[in-house]
């Protein structure tokens, strides 16, 4: 404890004064205390995601070549489950803004040349750590709300201060739901005789949610948002539906170079099952709203699954493989000459390094450490030659 010099003992004294208390916790290393973990007093953990989307009206047309096709079906707030959550993430549709020149699967889907990796690591991360929280996703929406409405960023950024003002009862879904706040987009037939699938929409916020929730920030919320910015095929019925398909055809076009780049082997059973839906409607004859599909993204399911089981192996297995490196290195190191004289200086001390890789490497060997890694996302394959 006294090898750490006054400016960190300062410190310590200055954090422990602050009102949300901060506890340094002290363990012994090859006889010396020091200080490995700082933990802040209480701990405010992620439950709730707010991203928003960009819209956009129709514009252009196709004789001239511009056309650009309507975006703007979402109205203020949408809350969707993770197979259409993900069905839009996997797509990365963007609707026109005025810093692009152009529309549709932007953003991630641009920057191939600058990633190596396999597109599915990062979808496989992310989407098994949603369904591991269960975190919630409420998006917002931002440049238009139909055809007529332009809103820019105003929603997005009144989003936080309505959530701000929620309890945890009633940002959850299921009580929205049930309390008529939240309603399901329906499939329906279109003009033409065609499915619209609606339903990629998820659900939407309604009169009630405006009364209940802007109505703690607006003296007059029913005068903020008309019922045509609830429902914006009330602005504009063929717009609707243009939008919605140029969502979903975007959708099953970026599923099937996946398919077709053979990097859906990658991807873990939930998002293998919601490519396949994309691309061609259903997985093994099941769709994405069949529970057979729709079960994959459950947390129980995923907890007690094998596949589940196998990532965090690898990740025992490649924390073994760094440690086993680190030490080697360090016994190299020592025995270098005029090493050995310098490792027991404070900067350096190699050989309490050694003693802490060799503590930790049979932790990691241990049963302990894959129970303790359950309800992590372990560690991606990134990339396998074949299905197996």
């Amino acid at each position: 404890r006294q090898s750490w010099n006054r400016q960190t003992d300062r410190y310590v004294t200055e954090m422990a004064t602050v009102e949300s208390a901060v506890a340094a916790v002290w363990v012994a290393v090859a006889g010396e205390w020091e200080a490995v973990v700082w933990a802040a007093v209480p701990k405010f953990s992620v439950s709730i995601n707010l991203p928003g989307r960009r819209l956009n009206p129709g514009a252009g047309s196709v004789e001239a070549g511009d056309r650009i096709r309507p975006l703007a079906v979402f109205n203020p707030i949408h809350y969707q489950e993770l197979p259409e959550l993900f069905a839009d993430w996997v797509s990365c549709l963007t609707g026109k803004s005025p810093s692009t020149t152009g529309a549709g699967s932007e953003g991630g889907l641009t920057k191939a040349p600058f990633n190596w990796l396999p597109p599915t690591a990062d979808l496989n991360n992310a989407l098994l750590g949603m369904i591991l929280t269960g975190d919630r996703c409420f998006s917002s929406a931002a440049g238009y709300i139909g055809p007529e409405l332009l809103v820019e960023h105003d929603v997005s950024l009144l989003v936080p201060e309505v959530f701000s003002r929620m309890t945890a009862t009633e940002m959850d879904p299921k009580y929205l739901i049930a309390s008529g706040m939240l309603e399901k987009l329906e499939d329906f037939e279109g003009p033409d005789g065609k499915p619209v699938l609606a339903s990629r929409l998820g659900y939407r916020i309604t009169t009630k949610f405006m009364t209940r929730f802007f109505g703690r920030i607006f003296d007059n919320p029913a005068v903020v948002l008309e019922d045509r910015h609830l429902k914006p095929e009330l602005q504009s019925q063929s717009d609707f539906v243009d939008g919605i398909r140029n969502i979903t055809e975007a959708q099953t076009r970026v599923a099937q170079t996946y398919i077709d780049d053979g990097f859906v082997v990658n991807a873990i059973p939930p998002l293998k099952a919601l490519i396949y839906c994309m691309a061609k409607g259903a997985y093994n004859g099941h769709t994405i709203s069949d529970p057979e599909v729709r079960r994959l993204f459950d947390r129980d399911y995923v907890l007690g699954s094998d596949w589940y089981r196998q990532r965090l192996i690898l990740k025992q297995n490649r924390e073994r493989n760094l440690f086993k490196r680190h030490i080697d290195y360090l016994h190299d190191w020592l025995q270098r000459p005029g090493y050995a004289a310098m490792s027991h200086t404070r900067h350096i001390d190699v050989k309490r390094r050694l003693l802490f890789c060799k503590r930790h490497l049979a932790y990691v060997e241990s049963p302990e450490y894959i129970a303790d890694l359950m309800g992590t996302i372990g560690a991606d394959v990134i990339y396998r030659t074949s299905s197996e």
